[in-house]
């Protein structure tokens, strides 16, 4: 058996302790703000509860990512390429849901790890292939980027460092950041432009009566990445 088609059996295994956590971990809707100095029981930068349906989706496509790569891509190197990076995302991603109900600055720091590694992943996924191979990465790395960032967010105004209107416009603006880096220097693509802009649309909704300057501020976060893919597209 090749090194190859062993990552390509690991990829397979970390997705589905990936897609397991989920079944076997209480929903998450948020850090409990019992465990914040500051308790934020209803963070503006959090997006409205239906955004976190886009898990759905992708937890599908991931398993016939990994089916597809491990039976008809194992020995392929653009489809080997991606997996170093996306096991060590995929396996952290096991254990962030545990870690986030007991512990918000650490389940912070391990959502930041899984974007990195998601991107790189992302970056470095074959263009044949793309439905399976760049699309479920792109839905992946997208909801990650606006959600490190939300975490970040909450975990700012939960520890008082932010109060909740800075700290979701900055958020907002570092995911946006974020994301416009992956668009034009990874090429990282419309699904994970929509993906983001779903986490955006989200915050856009919850905020619209509460805070209107955040919603306004996600909604040009959504325009930007349009604009961006758009642009990208063409170049």
């Amino acid at each position: 058996m090749t090194a190859a088609r062993v990552r390509a059996g690991l990829v397979a295994l970390a997705g589905a302790g990936f897609v397991a956590s989920a079944f076997l971990t209480p929903p998450f809707r948020g850090y409990d703000p019992a465990l914040m100095p500051v308790p934020v029981a209803n963070p503006l930068v959090q997006p409205a509860g239906f955004a976190f349906a886009i898990w759905g989706p992708i937890y599908l496509w991931f398993v016939a990512h990994a089916g597809y790569g491990l039976w008809k891509r194992a020995e392929a190197e653009d489809w080997d390429a991606t997996r170093g990076p996306l096991i060590a995302s995929l396996v952290m991603g096991a254990g962030w849901l545990p870690l986030a109900h007991v512990a918000p600055v650490a389940a912070t720091v391990l959502i930041w790890a899984m974007l990195g590694t998601a991107l790189l992943a992302l970056a470095r996924a074959p263009q044949r292939d793309a439905w399976l191979a760049r699309v479920p990465l792109g839905l992946y790395a997208g909801w990650l980027t606006a959600a490190s960032a939300v975490s970040l967010g909450v975990v700012a105004e939960g520890w008082g460092l932010l109060p909740g209107p800075a700290a979701a416009l900055a958020m907002l603006a570092l995911a946006s950041a974020v994301a416009a880096l992956g668009l034009v220097r990874l090429r990282t693509g419309p699904a994970y432009a929509v993906a983001a802009g779903w986490g955006f649309f989200g915050i856009a909704v919850k905020a619209a009566g509460a805070a209107p300057t955040v919603a306004i501020a996600a909604a040009c976060g959504m325009a930007l990445l349009a604009v961006l893919v758009w642009v990208t597209r063409r170049l």
